[in-house]
């Protein structure tokens, strides 16, 4: 099972007209990295579990190439409206990032989770064009949670975007790449 899209949105409180309750109402993106997230990963058991939440669609998980991830995510986006909450891990956070620098449709905020150094070694070669990476200030509120022994990304790079980027940085110790392979389900 893979993360998959959820259809019905959460209020966020008791609205008296119909207008001010969807202008309230989040619509909760998650973003995958690479192949999607599996049954245990904590964005599929979110996006199970939590109605607000939805799963990105419509992207190669097996061969990402970013322009293509960035266009995706703004249809998703103008779809879902400004009170878009993203919610991305490892690659789906690089997604936001190039997609921050380049469009201009407006979002409630973003939590980035894992974010990956698109230039270490380790950074998968079947994903095209996430590099270089521009490290401007978000339009939007952001938090960055990231491992001190993360494979992908080490702490000063996390520090360095979070700090390009206005994010918050939250640091979670030795917790590898955040995934259902360190243990992180709910």
């Amino acid at each position: 099972m893979t993360c998959h899209p959820r259809s019905m949105p959460h209020s966020l409180h008791f609205a008296d007209t119909t207008s001010e309750k969807q202008e309230m109402t989040p619509s909760i993106l998650l973003l995958p990295g690479i192949g999607n997230s599996g049954p245990g990963h904590w964005q599929t058991i979110w996006a199970n579990s939590d109605t607000s939440m939805e799963c990105i669609e419509g992207q190669d998980w097996k061969r990402p190439v970013c322009a293509k991830w960035v266009d995706n995510l703004e249809a998703a986006i103008r779809r879902t409206g400004p009170n878009t909450v993203l919610v991305a891990h490892s690659l789906g956070c690089l997604q936001v990032a190039h997609w921050a620098q380049s469009r201009h449709t407006a979002i409630r905020a973003a939590l980035l989770v894992a974010v990956p150094d698109p230039d270490r070694p380790t950074f998968p070669n079947k994903a095209l064009g996430f590099s270089p990476l521009e490290l401007k200030r978000f339009a939007f509120p952001s938090v960055v949670v990231a491992s001190t022994n993360d494979p992908y990304a080490d702490t000063d790079f996390s520090l360095r975007c979070a700090d390009a980027w206005g994010s918050r940085l939250v640091n979670i110790g030795d917790q590898g790449h955040i995934s259902s392979a360190n243990g992180f389900g709910d």
